[in-house]
């Protein structure tokens, strides 16, 4: 599976499961009501999910020019990092405000998930390789026949 539809095959598991553990996870961090945290899931989870999909094409457009093909431990630490990071940005504001709480405070919320997901990241991804095939951009490129 390649293109499109395996961005939006990985994309749409990788974020129904992470609803599950951000709605969970965050009635347990701020100690508060599954009903109360799971609409801001739902919003972490719609932004995640539009960032997690450009993010993966300016990824895999990077990938792509590399010389070196696969993806190595390093490579995949990487982009599980690079992508909670910058999700980090838009998070911290959004948990402050609908928790009625500080950014440093918010910070300390989203603190577990900024540890937990780039985990959960690199193990979604391996096994989610594992299943689909690597992808076009991380493929190694066929040798050119020589005619003897």
């Amino acid at each position: 599976m390649q293109g499109v539809k395996r961005k939006l095959v990985y994309v749409t598991a990788y974020e129904l499961i992470g609803l599950c553990m951000s709605t969970l996870g965050l009635a347990y961090l701020a100690d508060s009501a599954p009903s109360n945290t799971g609409p801001l899931a739902v919003m972490i989870t719609t932004i995640a999910m539009a960032w997690n999909f450009i993010y993966n094409t300016l990824f895999e457009y990077w990938e792509s020019r590399q010389a070196r093909r696969g993806r190595s431990v390093a490579r995949r630490l990487a982009h599980a990092i690079g992508f909670q990071l910058t999700l980090v940005v838009y998070l911290i504001p959004l948990i402050a405000w609908w928790l009625d709480m500080s950014l440093l405070e918010a910070f300390v919320v989203d603190l577990a998930f900024i540890i937990l997901i780039p985990c959960y990241t690199f193990i979604y991804n391996w096994l989610f390789d594992r299943i689909f095939g690597l992808p076009t951009s991380a493929q190694a490129q066929p040798q050119a026949s020589v005619a003897v």
